[in-house]
């Protein structure tokens, strides 16, 4: 492995997989090219692609494998699969062996979910159908938010025109179908409890009672706040709390809310950062914020203060932040693993073991 890799496409979506979902697969790949089984792997599903131009790059979905003690990934995916469209969201099922695709269909360019079998991507069989096409999600318009609950056994998506759906998974029984919930959904998030989603979109965040299939509370910007993105974690305490990034004319803000009251409880502001990404680690320990200048920026979550700072991690804006899901990771680095995504397709390593230093590896996609 190196710590460069080149895959030959632009990114649009990125996300660790549960690593005993696919683990027997990865072993079963290690026997057959003797290699010894290891720990320390664990893998990302990455998804992009050329879109319906005619530039000769196609829509892929792409597992690779990634070594936690080098901060390497492996030079060959261990699973590709070309699909028929530029799969431009994807939410990766927390339990199950898969994942869901937005892809735009090519004949009338509506958008269309797509679910996805780790089997499938990662040993394809010839002449086999790797699609299976979810007929509750066909033919509703451009989706810009898909998300699973922790358990696995909702997903909630949200629309470009503003329509906020909540399905079981996987049987698809609806649970909510809000037609106008926002001008459009530009973001999901569910409680570690499950009780609650809060979707985003324009100048609000409202927060859902999933049980009750209704809205229970708005939430408002105050001055200048454009919100960006929203994120449920725990505290210290083991109590939930609301996380919204913001964009104000001074800079990026992050803003702590009571998830019984409703109310603001702190906002901190992050003076000259323009905040592109954001996203919180399993623990609740720290809070990551991608910017438009091409920034990573780690904070933690209790004094909010910085813990790591890459400048110009990327030449563009940072589109994607997304932490390992391994707690057993942080336990053995003391810090954090982020990858970092931005469209022009490179993923950034970043790696906390150090207090005072942060060491970046890029890898070319």
């Amino acid at each position: 492995m190196a710590n460069t890799q080149t895959y030959g496409f632009p990114i649009y979506a990125a996300d660790w997989i549960a690593e005993d979902t696919v683990r027997s697969k990865i072993d079963k790949e290690n026997s057959e090219d003797c290699i010894e089984p290891s720990a320390s792997r664990s893998c990302i599903a990455l998804a992009g692609g050329g879109g319906e131009g005619r530039s000769g790059i196609p829509n892929v979905i792409v597992i690779c494998r990634v070594d936690l003690e080098t901060n390497s990934l492996l030079e060959q995916p261990v699973g590709r699969v070309v699909v028929s469209g530029l799969p431009y969201r994807m939410a990766v099922h927390p339990r199950e062996g898969g994942l869901i695709c937005a892809l735009p269909e090519s004949c009338n360019y509506l958008l269309i979910r797509r679910r996805f079998d780790w089997e499938n991507i990662m040993r394809p069989r010839e002449g086999e159908e790797l699609e299976e096409v979810i007929n509750e999600l066909e033919d509703v318009g451009q989706q810009l938010a898909l998300e699973f609950n922790q358990e696995g056994s909702l997903l909630a998506t949200g629309g470009e025109d503003g329509t906020l759906r909540i399905f079981e998974w996987p049987s698809m029984i609806t649970i909510l179908n809000e037609s106008k919930a926002h001008g459009e959904v530009k973001n999901l998030t569910f409680s570690e409890s499950g009780k609650f989603l809060v979707s985003l979109g324009g100048p609000l965040c409202r927060v859902w009672d999933v049980n009750a299939s209704t809205a229970v509370a708005s939430l408002s910007k105050e001055k200048d706040e454009m919100f960006a993105s929203c994120r449920f974690s725990v505290d210290n305490s083991g109590d939930e709390v609301l996380y919204i990034a913001a964009k104000t004319e001074r800079g990026g803000s992050i803003i702590t809310w009571d998830t019984t009251s409703w109310k603001r409880k702190q906002s901190k502001l992050l003076k000259n950062y323009s905040i592109t990404a954001f996203n919180v680690s399993p623990d609740g320990k720290f809070l990551a914020f991608g910017t438009l200048e091409g920034d990573v920026l780690i904070i933690s979550s209790t004094k909010m203060k910085t813990h790591q700072f890459v400048k110009k991690a990327h030449l563009g804006l940072v589109t994607a932040l997304t932490f390992s899901p391994d707690s057993r990771w942080n336990k053995l680095v003391g810090g954090v693993f982020v990858v970092r995504v931005a469209s022009s397709g490179f993923v950034l390593f970043l790696d906390g073991k150090w207090d005072h230093s942060l060491i970046g590896k890029e890898y070319s996609l």
